[in-house]
Parts: C-alpha cells; sequence; structure tokens
C-alpha cells in the first residue's frame, strides 16, 4: 500500500496485483536553524547595499509576504528583518495576488508586529488602492497597491522553489504579480502558454522576465529575502538583496534539489501535500509539472482532496487549465480527479471526476507512475 498527501488525511492507494514505479526525490539533511540562514544572508546581500546603509530611522518600509495559499515561515522572516531594521515605520503587505483578501491568523505574524506595523491585505479587484506605472515591453498594465509606491524601500519575501510557469516562485513575483491589478497579472499570465515558461526556466521565461520589468518600475528600491527550499519544503538556505541578482542565485541553489528524470507512462498518478490540494486552483500545479510524464492518449490521475472547491470557475477552467495545463499535455491524455467533491461540482471543470484510485486502476491498464509530491518538481523525461 501507498499513501498520498491528499488534505487533512493521506489517501490509501491499493495496488493490488499490479505494481508501480514511485517517482520521488530523497529526503535532504536535516535544515540549519532559520534565523541564522536569514541574517547571514541579510549581513551579505547580492546586487544591493546592506539594510544599514539603505534604511535610517523613521524610514518607511513596506514589507510584502505571501498569503495562506504559500506554506512559508513568514513570521521568521518578519523577525529577521525586526532585528535588522529595529527603528523603522513598519508596513506589512499580504500578497494575494488575484485570490482576493487573505485570512490573517493562519499568516502566523505576531501580535506585536501586527499593532505596530499597518497591515495591507491586498485586494487586485480594489481599484480604488491600485495606481498605474506603465506597461511592459511585452505589453503588460502595471497597475499595482499603492502601498508599494507610496514608500521608501519595499523588501520582498518568499520561497524559492520550482514554479510551472515562472520557473521559480518567490523573488520579484511576490510585488508583482503578488500586489498587482487582478487583470494586470491575467495579462502576465498569458505567457504562460510560452514553451519557455516552464518550471527551472528563469533566463530566457518570458512571464518571469515579463514580471521583473514591471516590479522594476517602481519608484522605490525592491530588497529581497528569500529563503530557498528544499523538497522537504523546509528552508536550507536564504539569499537576499538585488531582486534579480539574488533571486538568480536562489534559483541555481534550487534548482538541483527538485530535478527528477522518469520516462513516460500510460497512467500518472500525482498528488502533494497542502495547501496545494486545497483547491483545483492549486492543484492545477500538480497536473503541469507531471503532464509531460504522461503517454499520448494516457490517464493523469489528480488525488487531491480540494476541500475548498473549484471556484473562481471561470478562472480555473480558462486562465489556468485551458491555457496552463492542457496544452503541456500529450495528445489524447484525460486528467481524472480523486476528490471530496460531488460528480456535479467535477464536471463542471476541464477535469473529470473519479470515484476512487481502485476505479481508474481497474480502467486504465499498463505501467502506473506514482508521484506523491508533485507539484514543484522539474521534470525531464527520458527515453
Amino acid at each position: 500500500m501507498v499513501e498520498l498527501p491528499y488534505g487533512s488525511v493521506p489517501y490509501p492507494v491499493h495496488l493490488g496485483s499490479r505494481t508501480a514505479s514511485i517517482l520521488e526525490l530523497p529526503r535532504p539533511p536535516a535544515p540549519p536553524p532559520l534565523a541564522g540562514l536569514l541574517d547571514v544572508a541579510l549581513a551579505h546581500p547580492l546586487g544591493r547595499p546592506s539594510l544599514d546603509r539603505l534604511v535610517a530611522p523613521g524610514t518607511r518600509i513596506t514589507v510584502v509576504v505571501s498569503d495562506a495559499t504559500r506554506d512559508e515561515p513568514r513570521s521568521g522572516f518578519l523577525a529577521a528583518l525586526r532585528r535588522a531594521l529595529p527603528l523603522a515605520r513598519w508596513t506589512i503587505a499580504i500578497a494575494t495576488g488575484t485570490h482576493g483578501p487573505s485570512a490573517l491568523e493562519p499568516l502566523g505574524i505576531d501580535d506585536e508586529l501586527r499593532r505596530a506595523a499597518r497591515v495591507v491585505n491586498h485586494d487586485g479587484h480594489d481599484e480604488s488602492e491600485l495606481v498605474t506605472l506603465g506597461t511592459t515591453t511585452r505589453g503588460t498594465p502595471v497597475r499595482v497597491h499603492r502601498c508599494i509606491v507610496d514608500t521608501d524601500l519595499v523588501i520582498a519575501t518568499g520561497c524559492i522553489r520550482p514554479h510551472y510557469f515562472a520557473g521559480f516562485g518567490a523573488g520579484a513575483k511576490a510585488v508583482f504579480p503578488g500586489l498587482g491589478q487582478a487583470h494586470a497579472i491575467r495579462v502576465n499570465h498569458r505567457w504562460k502558454t510560452d514553451p519557455r515558461a516552464i518550471a527551472g526556466s528563469v533566463d530566457d521565461n518570458p512571464c518571469r522576465l515579463d514580471l521583473e520589468e514591471a516590479v522594476a518600475m517602481l519608484p522605490a528600491p525592491v530588497f529581497l529575502l528569500n529563503g530557498v527550499c528544499g523538497n522537504d519544503g523546509a528552508v536550507h538556505a536564504a539569499i537576499a538583496g538585488d531582486p534579480v541578482v539574488a533571486f538568480r542565485e536562489g534559483a541555481r541553489l534550487a534548482r538541483d534539489w527538485f530535478v527528477v528524470r522518469a520516462p513516460r507512462a500510460p497512467l500518472v498518478i500525482a498528488s502533494d501535500a497542502l495547501p496545494i490540494t486545497a483547491s483545483l486552483y492549486q492543484a492545477a500545479k500538480i497536473a503541469s509539472a507531471v503532464a509531460p510524464l504522461v503517454e499520448p492518449g494516457g490517464t493523469l490521475l489528480l488525488v487531491a482532496e480540494c476541500a475548498e472547491g473549484v471556484e473562481p470557475l471561470e478562472t480555473v477552467n480558462e486562465a489556468i487549465f485551458r491555457i496552463g495545463v492542457l496544452p503541456r499535455l500529450a495528445d489524447g491524455v484525460s486528467i481524472q480527479l480523486v476528490s471530496s467533491l460531488s460528480t456535479s461540482v467535477v464536471e463542471r471543470t476541464l477535469v473529470h471526476s473519479a470515484a476512487s484510485i481502485g476505479d481508474v486502476l481497474a480502467r486504465v491498464p499498463g505501467v502506473i507512475l506514482i508521484v506523491p509530491h508533485a507539484s514543484h518538481l522539474i521534470v525531464e523525461v527520458t527515453s
């Protein structure tokens, strides 16, 4: 029996007489203490002066942290920055992108800091708080929350790990699309259809280059503090400094921790841990990551509880699956979903409802490839 991450509890896979290959990276050694990694990174920034040269007492800083759809050590980032910047005037901005305002309690932000700082819970649909900065050379309108315009310094936090069309998460991505207008974000995300917009690709990735150009339009300097995650989800290194120079170093460190190689299979069963399996919106990352591994005419089985549902449905169908997932699949591949959702709900999407993993195993013959922690993998197909 194999147990797959699914939701609040694992999902058991009973293979019966069939065998399967399991594609999983070896776990790295235990990570060093986070505080030490972050303090060292801040003391040795790449491509930017140190914070003590950028920030004087009373300087207005806006620190960008991820929303609850990302599993990140927000409190650790904020604590490290407080040690470095005890006299700054703080705004904490929650980067929600197109998701809408985030619940604050799950973010782990220290109560004392929340009381002392202004907290901006970004809403990319609220035009009253947005400012236009221009248009990128690739045609993306740059419209962002005013908290990263009316400030002296922007500090972007986040964790560098593979992202299925931006190459890697974090870096400038925390600022835009993190604090961007919903429509502008969708324009940038159209670049996910480009064959260079894949996990692990940075230097020639048009989506990544476009968002970095957008962030460069901010009037205030942007300083990066990023953790570099291993495939266990923990932070194993940290970088700080320029949002392009430092990020490139973090991506270089991360890449080797996530590359996997395997041949194609007629049935690929893929899952991941929460929060990726919380909704179909997020579970699309699983499908995109393993899409190259499914043979033409094969089946991709997503195992994701999706307790938070499939909404916003048009976005999930058109902006994510239609242009971001389906083009990555070989001809004739079917996407099946094992979840807690009713068949009637799933059938409104571009995937098909499966009663159970056992049901799919009974219908699909041939080689089985199981990918338990799929969403952040950089897949290389072997012959």
